[in-house]
């Protein structure tokens, strides 16, 4: 069997355009033929020659990633491409060739030779669950059966667009409180490492008994030289560990059920949650995609086992022909008004845009949480701060102020 070589290429398309790329092919020959079926006229075409030094390096597990956000531009472009009557290679060719995501890239090639050697596209893409999740693979099979690809690529780009903008508005919110925590764990542990030892050295030399808030203090800043190394192994180690182990299920059975309950946060995340499991159901009912194979997926992209336990409970129960709002009852992280509205939308037939206002409901009451938040946050933040810094000041210049004392 011949080996497959990859090659560079230039053609002109149907409008005159010149276009470049590259195709993984036995030989010339056959990469001519390739581009001759896909509508191109070749004009040139040669070996891929290695670049030696200059080679790119790929690590394990360090490559690029494919995010959300390229799945919602693929997705969009994708869908104006097929309304244009572009055929279906020539599509996947110029997504393959104008994403700026390396590994999207790859993987658009192959899907793009799975499609020219016979394979659906639904198909080509289900061989790349790591690269196309479960929801965009069946909304793209039931809209290749109903005829209506250029729409349902739409309404993903539509979900994943809402979805990016919704993780972007938490992550905003979260980003300036968790850097003042981390400035304030730095600035302890460096007065403590740095500063106060030359205090204790200073107030040794002086001689009698510190006060206890200055003893607290100087024993702090001896022991932080025994766990500021293991703090630091323990942090890097966490790095590396807790991508592994956070999407097992003895760990969400365990952190799951703690999210949704925390003080401050708990409820954000359930809003979080909800929002995203309507959007997604929703998104699949309108798309044609069957019920229970739509609550199969939805319950995977929930990210919390509790939601995920119900849904279900869901799903058996519309198995066994019964209602699909009533089974939520029972579980409290659903509350009233999204039951209610799912068993308005049963009634009424119109279920999946019932689920799109919930998901926009929530969306807006996420939005509102995080400002919320963000501006509780904030001061509270700097107060605590100021307090712990101040704090340890006072406790250092506690011994200085008595010296003064007993020269007065």
């Amino acid at each position: 069997m011949a080996a497959t070589l990859t090659y560079q290429y230039s053609v002109r398309d149907r409008a005159g355009k010149i276009v470049s790329g590259q195709l993984d092919a036995e030989s010339q020959a056959s990469v001519v033929e390739k581009l001759k079926t896909m509508g191109y006229a070749p004009l040139h075409v040669s070996e891929k020659k290695s670049r030696g030094m200059n080679t790119e390096i790929s690590i394990p597990g360090m490559g690029t990633k494919i995010k959300l956000k390229d799945l919602a531009v693929m997705s969009r472009q994708f869908a104006v491409m097929i309304n244009s009557s572009l055929s279906l290679l020539r599509a996947l060719t110029i997504l393959s060739e104008q994403t700026e995501n390396k590994e999207l890239s790859r993987v658009l090639d192959e899907v793009s030779n799975d499609v020219e050697a016979g394979l659906a596209l639904s198909a080509a893409m289900g061989k790349h669950p790591n690269a196309f999740p479960p929801l965009m693979v069946n909304m793209i099979r039931a809209g290749e059966v109903g005829g209506f690809l250029d729409a349902v690529l739409l309404q993903l780009a539509e979900n994943y667009e809402a979805e990016v903008k919704l993780r972007a508005k938490v992550k905003s919110a979260m980003t300036y409180p968790v850097v003042v925590f981390v400035i304030a764990i730095l600035a302890v542990v460096g007065m403590l490492l740095f500063i106060v030892p030359v205090f204790a050295h200073m107030f040794d030399d002086l001689g009698g008994t510190l006060p206890a808030p200055t003893r607290v203090l100087v024993f702090l800043s001896g022991a932080m030289k025994i766990i500021a190394p293991v703090g630091l192994v323990a942090v890097v180690a966490f790095f590396f560990t807790w991508p592994k182990i956070k999407h097992k299920p003895q760990v969400r059975n365990v952190l799951d059920p703690i999210k949704l309950k925390a003080p401050i946060f708990g409820k954000l995340t359930q809003k979080i949650a909800l929002s995203r499991f309507s959007r997604n159901l929703g998104t699949m009912m309108r798309s044609g995609v069957p019920i229970l194979q739509s609550l199969e997926i939805v319950s995977a992209t929930t990210g919390n086992v509790v939601l995920e336990r119900a849904i279900k409970d869901v799903e058996e129960s519309v198995r066994n022909g019964e209602s699909l709002a009533k089974p939520l009852e029972q579980h409290s992280v659903f509350p009233p008004m999204v039951v209610q509205m799912m068993s308005v939308g049963e009634d009424t037939g119109a279920l999946d845009a019932m689920l799109h206002k919930i998901s926009d409901f929530y969306d807006q009451e996420v939005e509102a949480t995080t400002e919320a938040l963000t501006s509780l946050i904030e001061p509270l933040m700097i107060a605590v701060l100021g307090g712990i810094i101040g704090s340890m000041i006072i406790a250092l210049y506690m011994p200085i102020f008595g010296v003064f004392k007993l020269i007065q």
